[in-house]
């Protein structure tokens, strides 16, 4: 029986156009009037679709759905995820970098050049650059009032360092590393103070002196480093030539000022261990060009005003240097900033 309904179903899958024909037959009015009525049905109506959720034993698990769809979490805040941060890594560092130089204003605003300076209109007949000598006095210098008016960010770190080295060392530890490491900052300065010798005798076009040949292993590097930025300098006027603000009263000794590109500058020549690409990393060094350009256009013994800086660091292993130009506007940026370091070092004092 079994075999003969799934026939009669195929037959009618397969051909549904002689559904009335085989409605005429007698075996089917006789023997399957029922069946024949309700495929036929099947066919022209829809099939419900069945829920499979219907099935599932509602009260056995009512618990786990109501516990389910009950649950509600609460929208986090900045508020709640700082909380959460405090208990998990515990309270932010709230140190922020100083803004007092950057918010201030100078009080006694002296101007970077110096509207009273006369410039002749005849340069001087000699073509050597001025070398004027440091003489000593109670004015403070400008390396002096930079190292007294370190930001608290940089004493911060720098006596960190030290107390981490005395926890590591011992404090008798700590001075015998001192006694050791200072041999070596004292060859870096000498090998600098032969760097800018070097330059001095390239300027003036002389031979190198026997000691500084013997130091020339030394200095190859740095020299070597420099190269591609000495094509740009021309015009010296003054090498290692002291300087002194008359009105603010500070000094200091420039190591170069001469032409850039066309632009005269005050040249502050670095030697450095590790590569410096951006002015950010030279520190306070142009505060430094600026207190210098400041002191040059006004001291009487200079007869031309400077409005550039230019910062090159050079490297031992004879990479190129990075020369750092500071335009007029960017010089006047400095010189704030330095007016404020210098108040701030005569409050002090």
């Amino acid at each position: 029986m079994f075999l003969v309904r799934m026939k009669f179903l195929q037959l009618l899958s397969r051909k549904p156009g002689k559904l009335g024909m085989l409605f005429q037959i007698p075996f089917c009015q006789n023997q399957f009037p029922y069946l024949c009525l309700a495929t036929s049905t099947c066919l022209y109506s829809k099939k419900k679709k069945v829920n499979g959720y219907e099935q599932v034993d509602q009260e056995k698990y009512k618990n786990l759905v109501y516990s389910v769809t009950s649950y509600k979490t609460s929208a986090q805040t900045p508020e709640t995820i700082l909380e959460e941060d405090n208990l998990l890594y515990g309270p932010p560092d709230k140190h922020r970098p100083p803004v007092k130089a950057e918010t201030k204003t100078p009080k006694n605003c002296v101007p970077l050049i110096n509207p009273d300076k006369r410039i002749p209109l005849l340069s001087s007949e000699s073509n050597l650059p001025m070398k004027i000598s440091l003489q000593k006095t109670k004015m403070p210098s400008v390396t002096r009032i930079l190292q007294q008016t370190m930001s608290p960010q940089q004493v911060f770190y720098l006596e960190r360092w030290k107390q981490k080295m005395i926890q590591e060392l011992g404090k008798d530890g700590f001075e015998e590393y001192t006694k050791r490491v200072f041999p070596f900052f004292l060859d870096l300065f000498l090998q600098g103070e032969f760097f800018h010798a070097a330059l001095e005798s390239i300027f003036l076009s002389e031979e190198v002196t026997t000691k500084e040949q013997r130091e020339d292993v030394a200095i190859s590097g740095y020299l070597s480093s420099v190269q591609h930025v000495l094509k740009d300098v021309s015009e010296v006027k003054a090498l290692e030539s002291a300087v002194q603000h008359e009105t603010l009263q500070y000094l200091g000794l420039v190591d170069c000022v001469a032409k850039y590109r066309g632009q005269l500058c005050v040249i502050d020549w670095k030697t450095s261990e590790k590569p410096k690409p951006f002015l950010k990393n030279t520190f306070d060094n142009p505060l430094q060009v600026a207190a210098y350009i400041g002191a040059i256009n006004h001291d009487a013994n200079y007869d031309f005003q400077v409005s550039c800086g230019l910062i090159v660091v050079a490297y031992k292993n004879g990479s190129p240097a990075h020369p750092h130009f500071m335009d007029p506007d960017l010089c006047s940026q400095y010189w704030n900033k330095w007016l404020l370091r210098l108040e701030e070092y005569m409050d002090k004092n």
